[in-house]
């Protein structure tokens, strides 16, 4: 299969980040250190003060900061090919560089649908064009997302596809779902499922509870996910086949993810920053940049997404970041699409609320936001010797406005705009080169 992420020709980088706080979960380290990067690669990790740049190679004070692997999003939505007008590959991977991101995987539900070699070819060579970071592909499970017809996965794979996902729909036949991993085991690539029951959901705009019946806003009940997920979780532990739940947000639903892992089931799952950090009582104000699918829950929801991150229940962190134009949110709630933008944000939304209250370690939140891309088959970005420069350099101390500088992003529907948060992104560096540099943030040569 060919080399499944893609991005812009970009130039190698030579950087020394001296006496940074480096917090790297997977290699252990949690410390003062000086990473050194030759030819965008990890050359050296040394005692702070210990490591000596060569001649051109650009210099980072990195005392007070500080330097994590960078993150990787497997659910995204960059609106290429057909609805530019809200986002496209330049501008999504400049708000996930902006994010502290060395990579990001793209959703199908674009116009047209990306279900199909061609289309799969034409939109790696306008990444390869346009992304500052690298970005992979999810095609579509079935052919226009409409759930009758498989797609050619065989062939998609060999096109460079990850796997596979109808996300934005869910595979309302179980039957369609059992063909789709009986090939699955097949030609590899996970399927990634958003998982809803559109019977129960029907023209719901938020979450069925008590804030929904006091608007008097048609709602969707919970089990309206949760339902979906045992069941194709006893389809794919039937088949022995690997399966991804997207964007978790109820209790039910990390109940029945613990009870099938328990089972031995291959199945692995994301929660995003607002399911985790918000809650239905954000929508009574019928701000249009809070409804988004499934929709915000009860407290009683975000505590057990919480609790499945710290147990392991829950595999990583994705934004579902969902770029829509100004207009198309200026309306009615109810005739509002669905969907928050989050690269820019997430990290920052998650350590000022989870993290600086004592709530969640740091090291967790990291190894969460970094994983994402191991559970589709990618590297997992490491800090050690030899291994691929994907850094992400941050001030925790540094508080700022979500979105009052305005957003990288093309979309400005950020579910957390106004909100003081702490830790700010300085530098990102993506596959060796840098992709981010935060514009008071200046890099001093040797």
């Amino acid at each position: 299969m060919i080399e499944p992420l893609v991005r812009a020709p970009a130039a190698a980088v030579d950087l020394l980040v001296r006496g940074a706080h480096v917090l790297d979960p997977r290699t252990g380290l949690d410390g003062l250190h000086d990473v050194l990067v030759r030819e965008g690669e990890i050359a050296e990790v040394g005692a702070p003060g210990s490591l000596e740049a060569p001649a051109g190679t650009e210099v980072v004070d990195g005392a007070g900061r500080h330097l994590f692997p960078a993150f990787v999003d497997p659910h995204v939505h960059l609106r290429v090919p057909g609805q530019e007008h809200k986002e496209d590959f330049e501008t999504g991977t400049r708000a996930a560089a902006a994010g502290g991101y060395c990579a990001v995987v793209a959703m199908p539900n674009t116009s047209p649908i990306v279900d199909s070699a061609p289309g799969l070819r034409s939109l790696r060579d306008a990444a390869a064009r346009d992304a500052r970071i690298p970005v992979g592909f999810m095609p579509a499970i079935t052919r226009g997302l409409m759930g009758q017809e498989l797609t050619e996965m065989a062939e998609l794979r060999e096109q460079g596809a990850l796997g596979f996902t109808d996300d934005g729909r869910p595979v309302v036949s179980a039957g369609m779902l059992r063909k789709a991993l009986q090939y699955q085991r097949l030609c590899g690539g996970v399927i990634a499922l958003h998982e809803e029951d559109p019977s129960l959901s029907g023209a719901g705009a938020m979450h069925e509870g008590t804030v929904s019946a006091l608007l008097g806003v048609a709602g969707i009940p919970s089990i309206s996910e949760s339902t979906m997920i045992a069941r194709d979780c006893a389809i794919a532990g039937y088949e022995g086949a690997r399966v991804h739940m997207q964007h978790l947000s109820a209790h039910e639903s990390v109940t029945a993810i613990r009870a099938a892992k328990a089972e031995g089931v291959q199945v692995s799952c994301e929660a995003s920053p607002h399911h985790l950090l918000l809650t239905h009582e954000a929508v009574r104000t019928l701000d249009t940049r809070m409804k988004m699918n499934p929709p915000l829950r009860t407290e009683e929801d975000r505590q057990a997404l919480i609790a499945g991150l710290l147990d392991g229940t829950i595999d990583c962190i994705a934004t579902d970041h969902a770029p829509h134009a100004r207009d198309e949110k200026e309306v009615p709630f109810e005739q509002a699409p669905m969907g928050t933008t989050g690269l820019e944000t997430a990290f920052a939304a998650v350590y000022t609320g989870l993290v600086q209250p004592g709530v969640l370690p740091l090291a967790l939140v990291v190894e969460k936001l970094t994983s994402g891309g191991g559970l589709l088959g990618l590297p997992v970005p490491r800090i050690e010797r030899g291994a691929p420069a994907n850094l992400v350099l941050v001030d925790l101390a540094a508080a700022w406005e979500a979105g009052a500088e305005g957003w990288a992003s093309r979309s400005a529907n950020n579910c957390f705009t106004g909100r003081t948060l702490s830790g700010r992104v300085l530098l990102t560096v993506a596959a060796g080169s840098v992709a981010y540099r935060e514009r008071a943030f200046a890099l001093t040569p040797a």
